[in-house]
């Protein structure tokens, strides 16, 4: 029997499909992360923006393209937000929402419709088997800030957090090359009253590269930045969510800081870590955003010196408080998000361009067109000619942009 469990979304929704895929091994199945000929699917599906929900609905029609009589398992945020879209799609057998993902494996010769309430606690899964170089460790779950755009607190439900010693064994027992730590809000962490930087310390522990998931601004702070320094291999990458430049904006977004405080963070970044990767999250076209607004979100891209930003198009979302307020014309939501396109391939290019020369550690990912790929720690994409992976980290020394990212030479 061959399954595919297939993810749409979020980093933590892959660390879930990825406990799934361990739990189908388990059990003597063939499994694929990638659309391809199977027996069952398992759907794993976002609803961040109407455009992830629609892309979750039409996962029905690809699949029967694959296999017109193949069985398929539908569960995520976009099933718990409606489940009824995906009961009516053909070859539906089951259906499960965010929670209890644990138990699908139990679901698959079952039928119906599967939503267990929400929960206080961490449901731990089964220790992930990823079919990818990087592994993705989920640490807490849930949400509690209400971002005024977010539906993810009304499908994910309450922040909750893990135990750290579940964490340090899962790593151990996986034996990653690299653990991405990673949560629906991950800067949220708090177990029993220890918060993200003393994980952080207790990670100490661990023989592989930590990287982490997003993470918000109150988490920035000495403390935090100390603990990652004290790692045996910390990736020097920091994805800080931004959504807006303006503070007025951000005030009607139900963020809690300023610009100022978010400009202020990222130095505090670069003076424990001077070359460390920054991206970001930009919202282009919030309801309340003026054109005025919007160039305050240029010049703090400009002031930070992002390695990259992910720009999107405010997406309104039905049961969130910024449903109640006037949406903007598509056509300016769209110029604002070209002319972020536009500023994305200028950071990154200059990020890039201040990296030549300059070392950095290298995971190997996959071969194509006779390179291998993979990620600096700052998360630069790496082209290496005639490498010969030994499945380490390499040091390697950054040479001249290339696609999207830079070749480089190994020196070690």
């Amino acid at each position: 029997m061959k399954a595919v469990v297939f993810t749409l979304g979020c980093k933590v929704n892959e660390c879930e499909s990825d406990s799934l895929i361990s739990g189908l091994m388990e059990k003597g199945y063939e499994v694929s992360d990638r659309l391809c000929p199977a027996d069952i699917y398992i759907v794993n599906t976002c609803a961040v923006t109407a455009e992830a929900e629609k892309k979750s609905r039409q996962m029905s029609s690809r699949i029967k393209k694959l296999n017109p009589k193949a069985k398929i398992i539908f569960t995520g945020c976009a099933a718990q937000k409606n489940y009824k879209a995906f009961t009516d799609k053909p070859n539906t057998q089951v259906v499960t929402g965010t929670f209890s993902k644990n138990k699908i494996l139990d679901l698959l010769d079952g039928e119906g419709v599967f939503l267990s309430p929400p929960v206080n606690e961490f449901e731990e899964l089964l220790p992930v088997k990823s079919l990818k170089t990087r592994t993705y460790v989920k640490v807490q779950d849930g949400c509690n800030n209400f971002c005024s755009y977010c539906i993810v607190p009304y499908l994910r439900g309450r922040s909750r957090s893990r135990n750290p010693q579940s964490v340090i064994e899962e790593i151990r027992e996986v034996k990653p090359k690299e653990a991405v730590i990673n949560g629906i809000n991950l800067s949220a962490y708090d177990y029993n009253g220890e918060g993200l930087t003393g994980l952080m310390r207790k990670l100490k522990e661990v023989d592989c590269r930590i990287r982490l998931g997003s993470l918000e601004v109150n988490v920035i702070d000495e403390k935090f930045l100390s603990a990652l320094k004290e790692l045996k291999d910390f990736a020097p990458h920091f994805h800080l969510s931004l959504q807006s430049g303006s503070d007025r904006v951000l005030k009607s977004m139900n963020r809690h800081y300023t610009a100022e405080e978010y400009l202020s963070k990222t130095r505090l970044i670069r003076g424990y870590f001077p070359d460390a990767g920054i991206t970001t999250d930009i919202i282009a076209g919030f309801p309340t955003e003026t054109d005025e607004d919007f160039n305050k979100t240029l010049e703090l891209v400009d002031q930070v010196q992002f390695s990259d930003i992910h720009p999107f198009t405010f997406s309104m979302r039905s049961g969130t408080k910024a449903f109640e307020l006037k949406d903007l014309p598509p056509e300016i939501k769209k110029q604002r998000l070209e002319k972020l396109l536009e500023k994305k391939e200028q950071v990154k290019s200059a990020f890039i361009n201040n990296q030549l020369g300059k070392c950095e550690r290298f995971l190997f990912e996959e071969t194509n067109d006779g390179y291998s790929e993979g990620y600096s720690g700052n998360y630069i994409r790496l082209y290496i000619k005639e490498f010969k992976d030994n499945g380490k980290i390499r040091n390697v020394r950054i040479i001249a942009p290339y696609r999207d990212g830079a070749t480089a030479l190994v020196i070690d």
